[in-house]
């Protein structure tokens, strides 16, 4: 009787176990993953950030070296992709106008929201796009 007791108990046991990490698959994919966010182009929040990371990029240009030439015109986001850390890490591939030569560009963005801070976002990096958005 006692066997079958430690037999049944290790059993309840490895279910629990297996229960929880499926369902922590089940609530978003891999828990600190990368997960794709759909429709960005009509998704005003993913919008507000591109554009905030465009005037961003523009503003510590003038602050390094008060170059006027290149900055940036924000147009959209075009592929987003989101993060949960300390925060929520945004991976944005932005397009945006060179003012200089009126020429669309794309570029690669990372911002960091952490929404119980006084200064909620923060710009961490922001640089061309090596590749083409995929849609």
């Amino acid at each position: 009787m006692a066997k079958s007791t430690k037999i049944l108990s290790s059993i309840l046991i490895l279910f629990f176990i297996f229960t929880l990490f499926s369902s922590s698959n089940a609530l978003g994919g891999k828990l600190g993953g990368r997960t794709q966010i759909k429709d960005v182009k009509t998704n005003q929040e993913i919008q507000d950030l591109g554009k905030y990371c465009v005037e961003e990029h523009n503003r510590n240009l003038r602050y390094k070296n008060g170059a006027l030439s290149s900055l940036l015109s924000f147009s959209q986001v075009v592929e987003a992709e989101e993060q949960v850390v300390s925060g929520v890490k945004y991976y944005l591939k932005i397009s945006a106008i060179v003012k200089s030569s009126s020429s669309p560009k794309l570029f690669d963005a990372v911002v960091v929201v952490k929404a119980w801070e006084k200064k909620k976002k923060e710009l961490l990096t922001f640089s061309p796009s090596p590749s083409p958005a995929t849609k």
